[in-house]
């Protein structure tokens, strides 16, 4: 019997949308809270526990929402916050409960707060934001923004130069000051007395930063490596620690903070079983693992594919060192990560089906809370980008601009080949509901193409068909809710030698769940069974022949 603390947030399973894409209620092109609560029902009948929204604030939308003007409204392509409650009412008589996304790093440029603080050096709210003087007309250092380009933008009014990590248009909030924290912490319990059921926290590891803003080692494009200053900043668990005994304490609440950069010996703190900081985070040690086989071309963008052993030893090694410490949160692909079939599996026709179910298995078998992005449940794949136009994703725009047409490090064609592969917009395109025009996404022009596949791939089909990866999901998210093994137990390696398999146990209460996964599109040896063949808990095929995995088979028995 483990000592593990039994709380609803280690039982669900999490279905993150991403408003823009959903589905459009209006016939705009651009998803809404109407179309969300339209479709509730088809995340009730998937067996979805919590609904995580990707913001739906006010935003001029220079970063797809990730820029706030106002915490406290909601986007106008989105509807209105009489929209949001009853989104909200309907989700929880359906049984499932929504996080909302914290963006508290930075604000919009358009904030009141960066408005005000802008307005003079003397403002109030001047130190809600990082300030501070360049040198000789450079910048106050080198560093360089996640979206290309210098960190600090020049204000010529106020002779000063604010930090935004992000856009220009994301100044960074100053963590450093009582009152931005307070302020953050007043608004978080304004949505918390609304009803919501917790908070996916943006950039959270970069709230922190190093008050001496040293310049950052250079890179080939000329600017400084913020990383080793920001990420797991000096004070971010003094911060965090604050802000659970202020306001999350308070509430019975889901908490993971997105922690790019993190280490297993940080996560300890940042998901601590105690319950003083967060629930748990998102690592990024996985999805960053292919950025190097090969080498990229530049910055993160490549065309490498992880190796599942490396994979492996990366996703075993967070299972079995946060055991009993900290919570794993465990996922694929988000509004961030290309789709996972394309990435980690493959999109063919003859295997997309196939390897989904078996990616999805080797996931949601693992000790943690699971998350499914929209579209995994039907076998989405990425798109092929066949020009800079087709894209919409500041990221994307700017390497652009930056890599191809200034710099020249790349050509255009090589520059698309790795937005087919790492570009966000991969996951952006409409969500496929059916084989009408747009997928069923919208009557009007869609905000970024949809997936031309969507014929193939979409909700109708896959609820029409018993053998869908649609209803495999169902499947495991129901085995969750009815095996505490697979929430509860504990996680012991198997086959660590292979090149080809996945293989682990999950042990509680004298009862073992084994689970194999293989990876490719040939058979592969399995002797797991051999001596006990165990009771049969899911498989991607309709028989498993003894002593062999077949072609991207996922095979679980428990004894």
């Amino acid at each position: 019997m483990t000592n593990e603390t039994h709380v609803w947030w280690k039982e669900s399973v999490i279905y993150q949308i991403y408003p823009r894409s959903f589905a459009d209620s209006d016939g705009d092109g651009i998803g809404d809270l109407n179309g969300i609560t339209d479709h509730l029902p088809y995340l009730a009948k998937l067996g979805i526990d919590v609904i995580w929204l990707s913001p739906v604030y006010q935003s001029p939308n220079d970063d797809n929402g990730y820029d706030i003007s106002d915490y406290r409204a909601i986007m106008e392509d989105f509807g209105t916050m009489e929209d949001f409650d009853r989104m909200l009412a309907t989700a929880h008589r359906l049984g499932m409960r929504v996080v909302m996304d914290l963006v508290a790093n930075h604000t919009s440029d358009e904030h009141v707060w960066f408005v005000e603080s802008r307005s003079s050096r003397k403002s109030p709210y001047r130190d809600f934001y990082i300030w501070r003087d360049g040198h000789d007309g450079e910048p106050p250092n080198n560093w360089e923004s996640v979206f290309s380009g210098p960190a600090w933008e020049y204000d010529e009014a106020s002779d000063q130069w604010y930090l935004h990590l992000f856009s220009r248009k994301q100044p960074d909030l100053n963590w450093e000051n009582p009152q931005t924290r307070e302020a953050i912490y007043d608004m978080m319990r304004w949505w918390c007395d609304k009803g919501i059921d917790g908070w996916r926290m943006d950039v959270i590891s970069m709230i922190s930063k190093d008050q001496r803003f040293p310049d950052g080692q250079v890179g080939p494009d000329g600017y400084g490596d913020f990383f080793p200053y920001v990420v797991n900043g000096p004070r971010v668990h003094e911060f965090l620690r604050e802000m659970n005994q202020e306001v999350l304490s308070h509430y019975d609440l889901l908490t993971v903070g997105e922690a790019g950069g993190v280490t297993i010996d940080e996560a300890k703190h940042y998901a601590a079983a105690d319950g003083s900081e967060l629930s748990m985070v998102f690592q990024f040690e996985h999805v960053d693992a292919s950025l190097n086989e090969p080498a990229p071309l530049v910055g993160k963008w490549g065309t490498g594919k992880a190796s599942m052993p490396k994979l492996r030893a990366i996703l075993n090694k967070w299972q079995m060192e946060l055991e009993g410490k900290a919570w794993n949160s465990l996922y694929w692909n988000n509004h961030d990560q290309p789709r996972v079939v394309s990435r980690f599996g493959d999109d063919r026709p003859k295997w997309r089906v196939r390897s989904a179910k078996m990616l999805a298995t080797c996931l949601h078998m693992m000790k943690g809370t699971p998350y499914v992005y929209q579209g995994e449940e039907l076998g989405m794949t990425n798109r092929h980008f066949s020009s800079i136009d087709e894209c919409r994703d500041i990221e994307e725009l700017n390497i652009w601009h930056q890599a191809v047409e200034e710099l020249h490090m790349v050509t255009p064609e090589q520059m698309l080949a790795c937005f087919d592969h790492v570009a966000r917009d991969n996951v952006r395109t409409p969500m496929q509901w059916d084989a009408s025009p747009n997928a069923g996404f919208t009557t009007g022009n869609p905000w970024i193409a949809v997936n031309p596949n969507y014929a193939e791939i979409n909700a109708a089909a896959c609820l029409a068909d018993p053998d869908s990866v649609f209803y495999y999901y169902q499947r495991l998210i129901a085995l969750r809710h009815s095996m505490p093994i697979i929430v509860y137990g504990t996680f012991h390696p198997l086959m660590e030698e292979s090149e080809a398999i996945w293989a682990y146990e999950r042990r509680l209460d004298g009862q073992t769940l084994t689970v194999a996964c293989n990876w490719t599109d040939q058979p592969q040896p399995c002797p797991l069974w051999d001596d006990e063949p165990g009771t049969f808990v899911i498989g991607n095929y309709d028989t498993h022949e003894p002593g062999i995995l077949k072609p991207y088979e996922a095979y679980v028995t428990v004894r």
